[in-house]
Formats: C-alpha cells, structure tokens, sequence
C-alpha cells in the first residue's frame, strides 16, 4: 500500500532532525588521532589490591607503554604518555595504553578525603587528548582543596569513548558499555576511599550519557551533567539512581543547538536543562563546550560546590 500523504512529511521530519542531531554533533570539534600502537597488557589487581599497590604497578605500566611507542617510532605518543607520568609522581588506579587508551588517575587521597569527584568525559578523549582531560580535573582539584583540603579527583577515562566524527556518537551503545565499566568502579572506590567519603559524579557532554545509565550506591549523593545532548530518559526521576540530579549548559555551548529528540536508537531526547526533566539547575557561566571545567569560571565553581555540598539550586526544580 502507498505511504499516504500524511505520513510523508512525518517521515521527512525525522530524516531532517536526525541530520540535525549528526550535524550539531559533528560539526563543531574535529576528531582526534589515536594511533594504533604497541603497549604492555593493562594490570590485573586483586579486590584486595591498595590504592599504592595500583599506583606503583599502574606507573611501571605506563613508563613501558611509553617506551614501546618510542621504540616502534611513534614519537607523539610516547611523549604524550611519558607527560603522563608527571615526573613519577602520577597516580593511576588502572592503566590501559593499548589501542585508544584507558586511564583512571587520582588527584589527592583517597585515603583522607570525605568528598570526592568522579569526572567521566565525553567523545574524543583518548591517552592522546588526555592532557586537555587532566588539565580539567588538576583545576577541579585545586578549586575544591582551596576550601576543604579533604577532597579528591577521579579523572575516569575508563570506556571508549566515541568519536565526535563518527555515528557511535549519535547512540548509547558506547555509553552502556560504559556504565557496566563505571558502576563497579565506584564500588571499588569506595573500598578504597576513606569511610563515609561522599561521592559526587561530573559528567560532560556524552559522558552525561554514560552517567545516566550507571546504577550508582548510596555512597554518590550528586550527579551534575553538564553540556549535556541529552540521556536518553524522559526525566532525572528516570535515572537509575538516588543521587541529587544537577545540569547546566554555558551560554555559548554549541551543544544548545542539538536537537533534543530521539529518533529510534539514534539522538538522547530530552534537554536535562529543560526544568521540565526535574534536574536542580546550576549557574554555568557564559563559556563554551569545553570551558566548564576551566580555572576562575561560573561554571568549575558551581561544580565544586556541589561536590562539597555549599550549592543551592538556581532554580526550584528538583531530581
């Protein structure tokens, strides 16, 4: 039977919005390199294993990493990793230099602190983009130690992330991969943190998609997504979680002008930062999609207040 013509202009619709959605995406960055190099095997810990014990192996880890890519002539990857090592002095829970690289490094101790952030990054973050990632969490760091010297950052790069010229970045699939690597790394953490150390997760661009879908413990009381393309549920109340929702989006994020709609398995619907989704706001600033977590901002230091638990919400709409 012919399509009638209603059902023409429905279908062209959702042909337009989905390259809208391809477009915003795509447009604004450009993806990065990740060379395909030869590295050692990630280390395998027991449950048992110290935060130490990981800092030390996972530190060995990355100097061979590094020097491996020396020998096989990559010479920008061996640079960027040995910058990782910041002079010996990194700590890594786990290591992973292998392909587009995994990582997960500590900021501060575990051991002392009572507030801790978990940041989960977004497309094109790989071990070759790391620094720009890293370079977010020290800032974060260093704002929360200013104010509570008992605080820590997680900068977990712990899935492959999509990348931002590509169509995994228009789904989930990557995202739940993620979440069933990030929900037992919080259980982890919290073996290895001090008792009753609260957990904030920040959560950044398709990392916000990552964090949606990650069934969380009592242990993270806030979750902030922030420049957002949306997660995929109707409303905050649909995320597997009973942490505080929080969002917010800079003034001069590109990331406003994706279309917020989910067509089959491809966009993440709903704007978190419509009060209608039932996220707390929080004041954002005027930056842009990657300023959020830069020193002196609006936006870095609502996020630190809601990891120590100062921020009221902007708004009066509740997760």
């Amino acid at each position: 039977m012919p399509p009638s013509a209603n059902s023409r202009p429905a279908r062209l619709r959702r042909t337009l919005l989905a390259g809208l959605i391809a477009t915003a995406i795509v447009f604004p960055v450009s993806a990065a390199a990740s060379p395909d190099v030869p590295a050692p095997a990630a280390v395998h810990f027991s449950e048992s294993a110290s935060a130490p014990e990981r800092y030390a192996a996972n530190l060995a880890n990355l100097g061979e990493a590094a020097r491996m890519a020396a020998d096989a002539g990559r010479v920008e990857r061996a640079a960027k990793l040995r910058a990782m090592t910041a002079g010996g002095t990194a700590r890594f829970l786990s290591f992973d230099g292998r392909g587009t690289g995994r990582a997960v490094e500590v900021l501060g101790d575990l051991a002392t602190a009572d507030r801790i952030a978990v940041l989960v990054p977004g497309s094109d973050t790989t071990l070759d983009t790391y620094q720009r990632f890293r370079a977010g969490a020290l800032a974060l760091q260093q704002r929360l130690q200013a104010e509570h010297p008992r605080s820590a950052v997680v900068a977990w790069l712990g899935y492959d992330t999509p990348g931002t010229v590509s169509t995994t970045v228009l789904t989930a699939d990557r995202a739940d991969a993620g979440a069933r690597e990030l929900a037992p790394f919080l259980e982890r953490l919290r073996r290895l943190s001090g008792d009753g150390a609260h957990l904030s997760l920040l959560c950044h661009s398709y990392g916000s998609v990552v964090c949606a879908r990650t069934e969380t413990g009592p242990r993270v009381t806030d979750m902030a997504l922030f420049g957002s393309p949306g997660t995929g549920a109707d409303t905050a109340a649909e995320l597997p979680t009973s942490a505080r929702v929080w969002a917010g989006r800079g003034s001069d994020d590109w990331i406003a002008n994706v279309p917020h709609v989910r067509i089959g398995g491809i966009g993440f619907g709903a704007d978190p930062v419509d009060p209608a989704f039932g996220a707390r706001a929080f004041a954002a600033g005027t930056g842009g999609h990657s300023d959020y977590l830069r020193p002196g901002t609006t936006s870095l230091d609502s996020l630190a207040r809601i990891v120590l638990g100062t921020t009221a919400p902007t708004e009066a709409s509740h997760a």
